[in-house]
């Protein structure tokens, strides 16, 4: 059975323009992320994308091709804005939507920097990616809409 969720993002700075949705897709062991943001800052710029602070294996920060034992279970890490807006679907096979391990009720965060996939030294690289303030986020909850 085919689940789906969506999370509606929100400005999280005071007069921020970013919004969006993210439409969460599982199909077997993989997960469809469908992103749509709009109001990102002017230009062509990489931005930090994550499941916000979630490690339960309590492992370092990572890219989101890594393997599973090599990243948080939330590391998803960057979208490209072209113009300020992203539109980009990617296949996750660590989240979930179901089991131990499931995002939904959890919040996705859109960053104002590059997440530097816990390679860039800083001393938040390997908790955070280093990628700056939260620009947007929302709560993801699950939809019975199949027209998503």
């Amino acid at each position: 059975m085919v689940k789906k969720a969506i999370a509606v993002l929100r400005p999280d700075q005071p007069n921020g323009t970013v919004n969006g949705t993210i439409i969460f897709t599982q199909e077997g062991e993989e997960v469809k992320v469908d992103i749509d943001i709009k109001g990102l800052p002017a230009g062509n710029k990489l931005h930090g994308f994550h499941i916000h602070h979630y490690n339960p294996r309590n492992l370092n920060h990572g890219d989101r091709n890594a393997e599973a034992d090599k990243r948080h279970v939330g590391d998803l890490g960057n979208v490209k804005a072209v113009d300020g807006c992203v539109k980009e679907q990617i296949i996750d096979k660590i989240i979930s939507l179901e089991g131990e391990h499931s995002i939904v009720g959890r919040t996705v965060v859109v960053h104002e920097d590059e997440d530097d996939l816990g390679k860039g030294g800083h001393e938040l690289s390997l908790t955070t990616g280093n990628a700056g303030k939260r620009l947007a986020c929302g709560v993801i909850g699950i939809t019975k809409l199949s027209s998503l």
